[in-house]
């Protein structure tokens, strides 16, 4: 098995076909929405292959250090992921064909309308292995 993460976009990514922004939409179009996602999630539960996944809140902010006994640095002159990643699932499947097979239904969840939005959605595979120290400098 192999974890892959699926990345919903605001934005950043092609538009989707039914490109209407969730702050235009129906109560209950968000609510049918959601209890897409949670139904798709509970699917995948019974099955083995759900994680994790999550819904993000639009605040937010960039952190770095800044050097000894000083503040973190907050925010920056850069697009901010609270503008670009609206939430994302960890799935863990046999095969890369499986996770886009799976990412293509989640594409699917109804937007405005109640009709399939058809967003794109990231696939990116977890790293199999620690990478060695040359490849990467996390411990």
């Amino acid at each position: 098995m192999a974890k892959y993460l699926l990345l919903k976009h605001y934005r950043g990514a092609p538009a989707p076909v039914n490109n209407v922004p969730m702050d235009q939409w129906t109560p209950e179009e968000i609510s049918a929405h959601v209890q897409y996602m949670n139904d798709f999630a509970a699917r995948l539960e019974k099955t083995g292959e759900f994680v994790d996944g999550q819904a993000l809140a639009p605040e937010g902010s960039w952190v770095r250090y800044d050097g000894e006994g000083r503040p973190p640095v907050t925010d920056g002159p850069f697009a901010e992921t609270k503008d670009l990643i609206a939430g994302w699932m960890v799935i863990d499947v046999d095969s890369h064909e499986r996770a886009v097979e799976l990412a293509g239904e989640l594409s699917a969840a109804p937007g405005k309308g109640g009709k399939p939005i058809h967003e794109w959605l990231e696939v990116r595979p977890f790293l199999a292995a620690k990478p060695s120290t040359t490849e990467c400098t996390f411990k």
